[in-house]
Order: C-alpha cells, then structure tokens, then sequence
C-alpha cells in the first residue's frame, strides 16, 4: 500500500480567500481571463494570493446566478436544462478552487493558510445553498422519476443517478429545521478537517533532530549522512547533521541507526505528532470530527457514518468491510508473532537484555533481511536513481498502451522541483499534461498522492484533454549523485503513476464522472496493479541501471528481491490491518465518542490483539486520510483494491506480460470509463469474473501461515 491521498475537492475544504475590495487587481486576475498558456494550464507564473479570494468569491456569484436560472427556467424540467445544465454550472470556481486547494496540499505557505480558514465556511455554504435547494432537488427528482423514460444512455444515466442520490445524501430531503442543523454540521467539519491538516504538516515541520557527533551516526548509510548534513546546513548549523520526520529521513534512520536511544527519540517524535497538549494537538479536533460526521449520518437516517460512507462503494457496508479485514487480520497478526520472535532471537544472540520495541522494528527487520536473503537496501538504490525509474515508467505505459511523454520546458510550473510532460498517443495525438513533483518541503504535506488541475470532458463533442499532477516525497539528490530511490519509493512512483493513468486516459462526456470519480475501493485498482510490473524481473532488468556503473541489476540481486518478496508482510499487513480497522472503529459509533482520543485507540487496538512492537500505520492524531484527505471509513480502500490489483494481474500472468488484448480492454474497460458504470460491472467486463482473495494472500506470503487459535 502506498501512503497515498487523492486529491479531491470536498466542499468547504482547502480553499482561500484575500481582500476582496482590490478593484483594479481584481480586473488583472489571471482567473478572470481564459488561460493564455500551452495547453490551457494555470498561468502558475502569473497566480498570486491575492487572487485567490476574489476569484472563489465571484465564482460563487456566478455559479449561484446560473442555478437561480436553472431554478426558474419556465419549461418542465429535463435532463439538458437541469442536469446538464448543473454539470456545466460553476466553471469560475472550479477551476480557481482547483488550483488553490492543490497549492494548499503541495505549495502552501502561512497566507494561503489563513486564507483557506477564512474561505472555508463560506464555500461549505455555497455548496449548502446548492445542495439542499428544495426547488432544484424537486427538478432533479422530476427527472429522477420518468428516467427509463428518457431515453438516456449509460453515462447519461449515471450522471443523473450520482446527481439525484447527491441531493438526498447531503440533506435535501430533510426538515427546513435539520437542514439549519446540516449547514451548521458541514461549516464545522470543514474548517476542522482543514485545521487538522494544518497542524500535522506543522509539526512534521516543527521537529529536528540535530547530531552533533559522528560516532551517533554508526550504522546509517554514507547517502544518509551526506544528505543529513546538507539539511544541516540549510538549516545555518555547521559541522552537523539534521535529521527530520519526512520519511525519507526519519525511516532510514530508524532502519540503520545503531544508537538506540536516538532511534527511539525520532521515532517518540514520530509517533506522537499532534499528540503533545500543544496548540497543534489534534485530538479534540478529530473526536469532533467523529462524532459531527456520525450526527450527520444520522439526520440522513443512517446508523452511523460508516453506513453512510461505504452505501455508495463496493464494500456497500461495514459488516463487509470488518469480514475481509478480519479475515485477513488473523494469519497477518500470525505472521507479525513470527517475525517479532525471530527479532527478537538475534537480540538475544547479539547479547542484547532488552525487549523488542516499536523503535527497534526496522532496524532488527533490516538485518534479518541480510542474514536472510544476503541483501542489503543500499545494495538496491544504486540501481534506481529517479531518472531511470521514471524511464522505467514511461516503458511499461509505452509496451501496454502506446503512450509517449515528452517534457515542456515552457510551460508555467507552480514550483521548480515540478516538471511537465506532454502525453501523447502512439500516433501522436495530444492526450494530457501531466505534472511530476518528487521532493519534500516545508510546503508540501506528507505522503504521495496524484490530483488534477483540469479533469477531461468533452466540449462540444471534441475531448477536453486533462492536465494531472503527481507529488510525491522520495529522497532528494544529496552532493553530485542523482535521486536514489528505495524499492518501496520505486513501487510508489508506479502506483501513482496508475492513479495519473486513469485521469489522462479518461474518456467520458462530463466531468463528474471522469478518471478517478469512482467509489474509494475502486480507485486504487489501477494505481495498484502498476506496481505489479514494477518488481516483475523482466521489466526490472529493463529499468533498474546502476547510476554510476551504466549495469543492469544483476540476477542474483533481483532473485533475492524475489526470495524476499513476502519478508516482512506480516508487519506491512498487519499495522495497514490495525490502521483499518481504527478507521471502522472511529466511524461506526452509535453515540457520540467521550473518551480521550488516544484511550480509544487504545481500547480499539486491545480489542484486536495488535502487540506492542507494532502501532497502527497511523495513529489517531496524524491519520490525514480519514480526517482530513477523504478516506473517512475509507482506509481499507487500498486492500479491498488489492484484491482486485492481484486478480487483474493474473490475466496478464497468465498470457503475457505486456498482453495487447488484456491491455486495451483494461484501458477501455476501466482507464476511459472513469465513473460510468459500477465499478464490478466494468471490473468483470475486462476479467470475466468476480475477483476472488486467493492472488492476495500468495502475493503477501499469508496463504499457507500457521495460526495459533490459542493465543
């Protein structure tokens, strides 16, 4: 699984706003104007914060003018005047809202910031206006009830139905009194989920960890070492070494650090971010979060917001959700026992008198992994510096589909590390922009994730090409070596690779529907099923070039990376497991949540049985995807895709790797078709077949663990 968040626009979230009385600024306002660039994209060089607000702000102007117009238009309702209609409404916004809420996520700064706090409760009332509008849900719902007799085609159809259920999900059907209590609900959680956010990447930022002595360094990696000491002096310390809470520098140091005690200080400071009692503490702000979605789910009627998240997914329920990860969760746990005794067996035959810790996983994994396979992580990265993987990627995207990139150089860019590449068709014709953004900052938020800057649509029958946009946080150049990437950044930069893949390929008529507008569960399916070419030897001996020595990796090293393919799975598996279920946990209470954030952690992983060497993934406080990305009831998304990625896979294992036909009909099937079908639907027009769980637990090693039923 990746530490991946899709950037989606959620009503009230991530938006700004400025002074808005600047006549004369309003008028030079790159947003006003269509975008004089290659290929329509922001004019990022000539954006300012400044103009964010005026544009959100006339943006809601317009758009409430078009469905004043939509509300009174005198002819009955039908599908071109209301639905259409609706769909092409609000274009200002769109695309002004777009663009600041990415550069909230991936550039932001302390203006911005406080610009998205301002803006935020008066986009959630925008949106509000909009969706609990009795006289447009009773168009809406007119249209609703004649559809079989419109003659509308499947994406029409579902355009419709994702409108109509929209309504009645946010409220449009309750009392004038429990629509007061709605607005009132999605103006708090939407600037909650933006503090949430906020707080997190201030303490990620906040915490260093300054070694002034080489001897505390025994153990890490030259490479390490050699990019500690740049960020030292970056960061004006002299003849010393810094290292951060990103994760390429805190989980290295954790992995190699022979200095115990230090592994144990960065990873407190880990694992306590927005835990401390500080003003960027997170716990109130996430049990509020809990227990406003779980009043919301109510006022609609549902049990709880679990029931009311997961209604439109594959999973449709939490009852469904709970047997797959339990499922999984007994031979994984199993597996983690079996890895944490092995440790903690070359602890004691180290002549080591303590017990496995949490801060002493990595590290004590690494070195199994040399005793057992003979292979060392640093023995890896020299064969995947950036520029090599990413010609790997653009291979293998090559070989299935034809596609061919080729970078802009003049083109805006809204940071220098972000690069764009035109996309084209084997017979070149232009298919999207796309963005690529690898290295952390101050101003980039964790993790890895792929968003748009303009979804595809088409516009009077010609396709309106998509512009998308990967970030990521791999390990930046240190002196005069290139980018060196770990194998999981490697399989990173593949998975959100598949997530670009689905925006730039898509092929729908409306917005609303294209790329990754699909349910949660589904939209890691072909992010996922990327990686499975990454870590294939064929491909690897393709891409995979030593940076110094101009050598493919060797057979013996990728026949250790084979061997070692299910090392470790049962702690990868078992804290994604644990991270899951605390999601579910958090989001299927009945009644408001009065205990303290971390005792209901507590009480959440006690009632698993995860053991004190392994904490969830996320802990409450740092959880971004379910409190403030979108993955709310959500997390064990990236699973229920395994299922699917491992199934898919199959179908070109056993024919061929870069199979043509399976290609095409997994591009036509479910690349293009964005959200126009249900997702099974479309998943069993390209396998033949309902996934089954089989390919998943042989991939990860847990098909044939031994389960101790008495413990």
């Amino acid at each position: 699984m990746r530490n991946t968040l899709l950037t989606l626009t959620i009503s009230g979230i991530v938006l700004i706003s400025c002074s808005q009385n600047n006549e004369k600024n309003d008028t030079m306002n790159p947003f006003f104007e269509p975008y004089n660039t290659p290929f329509e994209v922001p004019p990022f060089d000539k954006i300012r914060n400044e103009h964010f607000a005026p544009a959100l702000r006339e943006g809601i102007r317009q758009q409430q003018e078009e469905i004043d117009a939509i509300i009174n238009n005198p002819d009955a309702p039908t599908f071109e005047n209301t639905i259409e209609a609706m769909e092409y409404s609000g274009d200002l916004l769109s695309r002004t809202n777009t663009v600041f809420s990415n550069l909230n996520s991936a550039n932001t700064n302390d203006e911005i910031q406080a610009i998205a706090k301002e803006m935020a409760p008066e986009l959630s009332n925008h949106y509000d206006n909009i969706n609990l509008n009795e006289k447009l849900f009773e168009r809406v719902k007119a249209i609703w009830d004649k559809k079989d007799e419109l003659g509308l085609n499947q994406e029409q159809h579902k355009l419709l139905e994702k409108r109509y259920k929209s309504f009645v999900r946010n409220g449009a059907n309750l009392s004038e009194a429990d629509k007061a209590k709605m607005r009132e609900i999605n103006s708090k959680l939407s600037t909650l989920s933006l503090q949430f956010g906020q707080n997190l990447l201030a303490e990620t930022n906040a915490y260093k960890l300054f070694i002034d002595s080489e001897k505390d360094l025994a153990g890490l990696p030259q490479e390490l070492r050699d990019a500690a000491y740049q960020e030292a002096e970056a960061a004006g310390e002299e003849d010393k070494w810094l290292f951060t809470l990103q994760n390429p520098s805190v989980m290295p140091f954790l992995q190699y650090a022979e200095n115990r005690d230090l592994r144990r200080q960065i990873w407190e400071a880990y694992q306590s971010r927005s835990n401390q009692g500080n003003d960027k503490d997170n716990k109130g702000i996430l049990l509020e979060i809990s227990n406003l979605r779980g009043e919301k789910a109510k006022l609609l009627g549902y049990k709880n917001h679990a029931d009311y998240a997961l209604e439109e997914t594959m999973a449709k329920n939490s009852e469904n959700v709970y047997t797959l990860l339990n499922q999984l969760w007994t031979p994984a746990l199993a597996k983690a026992k079996v890895e944490a005794s092995e440790m903690q067996g070359m602890i004691k035959s180290e002549g080591g008198d303590f017990e496995l810790a949490p801060w002493d996983w990595r590290y004590y994994e690494e070195k199994l992994r040399k005793q057992k396979f003979d292979l060392d992580e640093q023995e890896i990265k020299p064969y995947f510096p950036l520029d090599k993987v990413q010609e790997g990627v653009f291979m293998v995207v090559n070989k299935l589909w034809g596609l061919t990139f080729h970078e802009i150089k003049e083109i805006p860019v809204y940071h220098p590390d972000a690069k764009a590449f035109e996309v084209k068709e084997a017979n070149g014709s232009h298919v999207g922009v796309l963005y690529m953004d690898f290295f952390p900052r101050a101003s980039k938020r964790g993790g890895a994730w792929m968003t748009s800057y303009r979804p595809q649509k088409m516009e009077n029958g010609v396709r309106k090409a998509p512009v998308i946009s990967i970030v990521c946080n791999f390990s930046k150049p240190v002196g005069d070596a290139p980018a060196l990437l770990t194998f999981d950044e490697v399989t990173t930069f593949f998975h959100e690779f598949g997530h670009a893949l689905h925006g730039l390929l898509s092929n729908v008529q409306y917005k609303s529907l294209a790329g990754t507008s699909v349910p949660r569960d589904f939209v890691e399916l072909p992010s996922q099923i990327m990686e499975n070419w990454a870590t294939d030897p064929t491909v690897l001996k393709q891409y995979a070039i030593h940076y110094k020595t101009g050598e493919a990796i060797p057979d013996d090293l990728i026949e250790k990376l084979q061997r070692s393919g299910t090392f470790g799975q049962g702690f990868a598996t078992t804290e994604y497991l644990a991270a899951s279920l605390l999601d579910l946990d958090y989001h299927t209470q009945a009644s408001p949540i009065t205990a303290n954030a971390n005792d209901f952690e507590k009480a959440s992983m006690s009632k698993i049985g995860l053991i004190g060497e392994i904490i969830p993934r996320y802990r409450s406080t740092y959880f971004q995807h379910i409190f403030s990305g979108g993955y709310s009831a959500g997390y064990y998304s990236y699973i229920w895709s395994g299922v699917l990625d491992t199934d898919a896979f199959q179908a070109f294992k056993e024919t061929e790797l870069f199979n043509q036909e399976k290609a095409q009909a997994f591009r036509k099937e479910i690349l293009e078709r964005g959200g126009t079908d249900e997702p099974m639907t479309m998943y069993v027009n390209f396998r033949g077949a309902e996934p089954k769980i089989d390919a998943l637990l042989k991939k990860r090693g847990l098909d044939q663990v031994k389960v101790d039923r008495t413990k």
